[in-house]
């Protein structure tokens, strides 16, 4: 079978479909929706905000479109597993933080969703919820039906991207009173950083092929089923882990000068400074 297509160009409509009606809403929203919920002369979405959901919605385009989304799910579990890292690690804590508050509020409302929102993105909930579906996205069931069942494919990422969101919430969401202290989010990472050595040293010390659906003749660039598991599994290990430990470290550095700047005599802190003190310490809501 050395004369597989294995970059067959396929169409992906609905990908475009939500790329594109992502970035009409949002347009929209900063445009038409923006100038109404802000004070005069406040800009309602930052150049920054906006450099961020550009470059989120490109990572997203890149891992849910053709060849990513194609050669992931037919041919290379390690091109899947850099797939499942880009769409919970970080397409979500960047369009987040390309989200302003406003906005944030009107998209989850007043009424149940908000209450759900506000639950689910506590620390604890999150985590748990989040690191449970990663588990649970490694069983060998739950990939072979996925590879071989479009619609089960899609409610996986659904749910894993949902839950995603709510992770990266007391790290970085819009909501100033959801977000957890530096400190915190350092340990909260940490903890996340623990889970992908489980389903990665399993992957990548695993005899023969843990997923049937991928233990297929055609191998692509030459690679042996089970080398590509070896590598899905140093991927998930080790460039997720060091992802988040990146992470840790520049919000380790960003809480140390801020400590440093806050303790000097007579040290003006910046409004950036400013605004991230009562982001890390909001008034509490009546």
């Amino acid at each position: 079978m050395t004369d597989v297509d294995f970059l067959r160009f396929v169409p992906h409509p609905e990908v475009w479909l939500l790329i594109g009606g992502l970035t009409a809403l949002y347009v929209y929203a900063a445009r038409v929706i923006g100038p109404k919920a802000v004070p005069a002369g406040t800009p309602p979405v930052t150049r920054r905000q906006k450099r961020l959901f550009t470059f989120g919605i490109l990572l997203l385009w890149a891992a849910a479109d053709w060849p990513v989304h194609d050669v992931g799910e037919q041919y290379l579990y390690m091109v899947h597993m850099l797939q499942h890292l880009v769409l919970t690690l970080v397409v979500p804590a960047v369009l987040l933080l390309a989200t302003p508050t406003w906005l944030a509020r009107l998209v989850i409302g007043n009424g149940r969703v908000e209450a759900l929102v506000r639950r689910m993105a506590r620390p604890v909930p999150a985590a748990l919820t989040f690191n449970a579906l990663v588990l649970l996205s490694h069983w060998q069931t739950i990939v072979n039906t996925a590879s071989s069942n479009g619609l089960f494919h899609y409610g996986t990422h659904t749910a894993l991207v949902t839950a995603a969101f709510l992770f990266w919430i007391p790290v970085c969401g819009p909501f100033p009173e959801l977000r957890i202290s530096q400190p915190s989010q350092m340990i909260y990472l940490f903890a996340t950083s623990i889970v992908p050595t489980v389903p990665g040293a399993w992957l990548t010390f695993a005899e023969g092929a843990v997923y049937s659906a991928y233990d297929i003749p055609a191998r692509m660039w030459g690679l042996s089923v089970t080398s590509d598991q070896q590598v899905a599994g140093l991927i998930m290990k080790l460039v997720g882990g060091t992802y988040l430990w990146v992470l840790i470290t520049v919000i380790f550095f960003h809480w140390s000068s801020r400590q440093q700047a806050t303790s000097t005599p007579g040290a003006v802190l910046t409004w950036d400074q400013v605004q991230q003190e009562f982001d890390d310490h909001p008034a509490p809501r009546v």
